[in-house]
């Protein structure tokens, strides 16, 4: 992706400090993906986020972070390494790597037409997707960052109408993998879907999410990230650790993109802070 071209009228010092808050953060999403090729930390994280909102909710703001994609490296976003500590059953670590990247390109076919129709009140302004294989190669999951064209309020109605009506366990709201050739995904189709996990931002223009499936390509009933990581769970997706999958990378990249917004808008007193740092970054 190229880099973003912006041009905006005069604006007024509280403006100006506004929009350098947001450009800064968008500067430390993109550096964090350099820093290492893996993600570390916890990956269950089902809930909405309980955080105040990263940007002021602003048409400005939004479009600011909703330009992220078109400068993010990809390995910024879609990491070749992925690791999360504990994120397995029983709280085994758990790692992924890269296989595929497909272009970023519209959701038309990227989801099943009920899902289409669901998601079509926050728009489609592009949809980024990657694949990875477990570190046994057992299991494959494709990840996907939705980058809306919906504003606050209407991302905010949504996210709370998704959580609501428990949309995100619904078998029939499911997200399609990307398969590539000659990979472990060679055969991750429609039919070999078997656990999901939506992660829908409140405060931000994104949907985040993930699909896994086994890489031999055998069917199964799909069942939720949320149930098959419950304890006591025994479908075969819950058995094969496949919510924990899905849920480990679509945690990495959500959390990439707010913890990195959240640290660079909290003021900061020191002249070499986070919001100087980032600030330099973004000239």
């Amino acid at each position: 992706p190229g880099p973003v071209r912006a041009g905006a009228p005069a604006q007024t010092p509280a403006a100006r400090g506004a929009s350098a808050r947001v450009w800064a953060a968008l500067c430390l999403v993109l550096g964090l993906g350099l820093i290492g090729g893996a993600v570390a930390g916890s990956a269950i994280n089902h809930k909405p986020r309980a955080e105040p909102p990263l940007v002021d909710g602003s048409v400005k703001a939004f479009a600011a972070v909703r330009e992220v994609w078109r400068s993010a490296p990809v390995d910024s976003l879609f990491p070749r390494t992925v690791s999360a500590k504990g994120a397995g059953p029983g709280g085994a670590d758990r790692a992924w790597t890269r296989i595929g990247v497909a272009a970023p390109g519209g959701c038309a076919a990227a989801f099943d037409p009920l899902l289409q129709q669901v998601l079509a009140p926050v728009g489609c302004a592009r949809l980024l997707r990657a694949t990875y294989a477990d570190s046994t190669s057992t299991s494959v999951t494709t990840v996907g960052l939705l980058v809306t064209t919906a504003e606050s309020a209407a991302m905010r109605g949504f996210s709370g109408r998704w959580a609501a009506q428990h949309l995100g366990d619904r078998a029939d709201l499911i997200p399609r993998p990307v398969a590539f050739p000659g990979t472990a995904a060679d055969s991750f189709g429609v039919k070999q879907r078997g656990s999901w996990d939506v992660q829908v931002s409140a405060d931000l223009p994104f949907v985040v999410y993930a699909v896994t499936g086994f890489a031999d390509g055998r069917t199964l009933s799909p069942q939720s990230a949320d149930k098959a990581t419950k304890s006591g769970a025994t479908s075969v997706a819950a058995q094969a650790g496949l919510g924990y999958d899905a849920t480990g990378l679509a945690s990495a990249v959500d959390d990439r993109l707010h913890s990195a917004v959240t640290a660079l808008l909290r003021p900061s007193s020191s002249p070499g802070g986070p919001g100087a740092t980032g600030t330099e970054k973004s000239r």
